[in-house]
Parts: C-alpha cells; structure tokens; sequence
C-alpha cells in the first residue's frame, strides 16, 4: 500500500481560508514525517476524479483540505470502486466554512484536533451512506435532507451565495414565509407501509452535525451500521421560530411532532426530482433507495 496521502485541496473553501492556510498546515504535517502528494481542485467533480485514478494507482490514504465538501467529493472518487476493494483512510484537514463531520470527535479547534489525528496516526472505522437515484449512485458520510433545510440551502445556493452566512440567512427567511411542509414518501427497513404524511424534513444521518454547529441527529454514530432517521413532522411558522434553538442542543427529536429511529434501508416513492442537501453540497435527484456500507472507510479523527 502507498503509504502517502493523497491530498485534495479546494482552495476556494472557507471564502478563500483554504488558499490562505493550507501551505503552513501541510507544512505542519511534513516536518512530522506524514508524506504528501497535494493536487488542487479546479471545478466541481474535480476531486472525485482526482480521487478515482488516485485510488487505480494504489494510494490507499487520502486527506481531504477544506470544509464538508472536499470530503464529499473524495468519497464520492473512492466508492464504489472501494467497496470490493481495500478499506481506504480518510483524514481531514478543516479550512472550510461548514467542517460538521469532525465535531462528532472534538470540542475544539478542529483543525488543530485533526492535524494531531494525522501526525498520531489515529484511526476508527466509518460507515458510508449510499443513495441510489434515478441517474446514479451517490456516497456521503454526514447527512442527507430533505425539506426546510435542503430547500433553504438550494435558495441560497441560486439566490444569495455571494452573501455568505447573510445569505444563507435570507435563504432561511424566504423559507420561513413559504414554509412548504409537504410529503416525501418512503418507508423504513421494507416496512409495508409507506409514509405520505406532510413533514417539515427528513434527515438521514451518519453523524450528528450540520452547518458546523446544528446537532441534526444526537443519537447518530458513524460506526455503528445504521442509519439515523430523524422526522420533523408539519410544525407552524410561530412553532418552527420558538424552537429553532432546540435544533442547535438535539432537543428537537424530543418534540411532539419530532421522531427518530436507527435503521437500515430506506425506499423511496418520489413523484419526481426533489433538492436534497448533503454533506453540504445541494443537488436535485429523484431519490430511489438508501442503505448503509458498514466501516467501508477508516477516518483519522
């Protein structure tokens, strides 16, 4: 096995942190002996296509240099081909803006955290999430939505991105006014029944974090072989507003119109394509199937 890392850099992440940064945190890594072979991103899918001919070219460790994103398209470069294959490592250096995944591990600084990960060469198992849609298969680690915050990403995302934090704030509100609670149909581990009840969201999680700080999925674990199914049920404007806080503390799965479980698989019945919201990254597919790929991924955390 090669035994350097691969290293994605996405050196626009964070709003340019990621350009600022990243040579004195590589650098960091080099004088504690980790070997490096750096590539930058150049556009959108670049990574995963990086990544792809990285992995038929034997490097097994790849570290991913920006926020959720480049981990996104690095895992989206390794699986499926990985999945017949040898278990990669995945490490992460955090200059991006969102950086969710690793506050499943830490409580501070994570780029230091994950820069000590690296050089002490701790590792744990991870399960990877895979999402079969109409025109493909996609692999994530942290989350995928559907609803409130999928929709408020993909307004920002065409209406307010220049804005930064401020326009995803403005994404929020323009949801807020709308606040379209609608039906995903789908069931739950080939249950018999299908759910068509109008809800707020659907997350299916790996880990418990999104937008950095928002604690999605409190009972998620990223080694566990399951996914974490959390459903928000048609809650009011004036209701949404009063508990938004208990979205930032995981208190939210405990409301009245709130529910979760760990499961396996998830099927679809979507009359069509829908925004869907992961691992920070917006995307418009018709959703067919969930499941998970017990520990397909090491990550050094």
């Amino acid at each position: 096995m090669n035994e350097t890392f691969f290293t994605v850099i996405n050196p626009v992440a964070g709003h340019g942190r990621c350009r600022r940064e990243a040579g004195a945190a590589l650098d960091g890594l080099r004088s504690a002996g980790v070997r490096l072979e750096v590539v930058e991103t150049q556009h959108a899918g670049h990574g995963s296509a990086l990544v792809r001919e990285a992995y038929r070219n034997g490097f097994r460790r790849f570290l991913g240099v920006g926020g959720d994103g480049i981990s996104y398209e690095i895992v989206n470069g390794l699986f499926p081909g990985a999945e017949a294959g040898e278990r990669p490592t995945l490490a992460v250096l955090p200059l991006g803006t969102g950086n969710s995944f690793l506050r499943d591990f830490t409580t501070e600084r994570e780029a230091e955290y994950a820069t000590r990960a690296i050089g002490e060469g701790r590792s744990r198992p991870c399960d990877v999430l895979r999402l079969k849609h109409r025109d493909g298969i996609i692999h994530y680690i942290n989350l995928l939505s559907v609803g409130f915050a999928a929709d408020a990403a993909a307004v920002t995302n065409r209406k307010y991105k220049r804005w930064g934090h401020l326009g995803y704030l403005l994404g929020v509100f323009t949801c807020l006014v709308k606040l379209d609670r609608r039906p995903f149909p789908h069931r739950l581990d080939s249950e018999p029944e299908w759910d068509r009840r109008p809800c707020l969201f659907l997350t299916f999680n790996n880990s418990k974090f999104t937008g950095r700080t928002m604690m999605i999925a409190p009972n998620a674990d990223t080694s566990d072989g399951l996914i974490e199914y959390v459903r928000w049920g048609p809650i009011g404007r004036i209701g949404l507003i009063a508990n938004l806080r208990t979205l930032y503390d995981g208190s939210h799965v405990r409301h009245p119109l709130a529910s979760r479980r760990a499961i396996r698989r998830v099927d679809f019945a979507l009359d069509g394509p829908v925004d869907v919201m992961v691992d920070g990254e917006v995307l418009t597919l018709h959703c067919e199937t969930l499941d998970v790929l017990p520990s397909a991924l090491q990550v050094m955390v």
